[in-house]
């Protein structure tokens, strides 16, 4: 009994830690990356910052994916008496979330994106508002924000779920 009060302990530590990096990334990383570039004038720099960001976004998304998956497989094959219930289910559908939101960000939108951008004759930010392939980008980056906010409000609700099956 005490082992899985460890393990769910350490499966509630590391939903935290993601959140709290997914949070930091959104907050801090994305914005600063695009502002401190955009001040030096530079003709790329949206394209730099953009690299920028993809590539910690797809650290976030990867580390979502791959925490929510152990989290949410460990929860299932180390469910105790007292962790049955609404607690439980509320806990395993937060964390299949945050696992499918952050799969898909990562292997679905993010690689959509990459292949306009390969596939663009101009950067991103050099196309019209009105041409296809920046409308097709704005759409996917809209959608990735939407799958990481996602992710996050799931990561919030089992980390809830997760506390109150403590007490339970």
């Amino acid at each position: 009994m005490k082992g899985v009060l460890v393990i769910n302990s350490i499966r509630l530590i590391f939903v935290a830690c993601w959140l709290g990096a997914a949070l930091f990334f959104s907050v801090v990383v994305a914005p600063a990356a695009f502002g401190v570039l955009r001040s030096f004038a530079l003709p790329n720099a949206s394209e730099i910052a953009g690299a920028i960001v993809n590539r910690s976004l797809g650290v976030v998304n990867v580390s979502g994916f791959v925490i929510g998956s152990i989290a949410l497989l460990s929860g299932l094959l180390l469910r105790n008496s007292s962790s049955r219930g609404l607690w439980l289910i509320l806990q395993s559908i937060s964390l299949l979330t945050v696992t499918i939101a952050t799969g898909v960000g990562h292997w679905i939108i993010a690689s959509r994106i990459h292949a306009l951008r390969v596939a663009s004759q101009l950067r991103i930010d050099q196309l019209a508002a009105d041409d296809p392939t920046k409308i097709a980008f704005d759409n996917l980056h809209g959608y990735s924000v939407q799958a990481l906010g996602i992710a996050m409000i799931a990561a919030l609700v089992a980390i809830f779920a997760m506390v109150r099956s403590f007490k339970n």
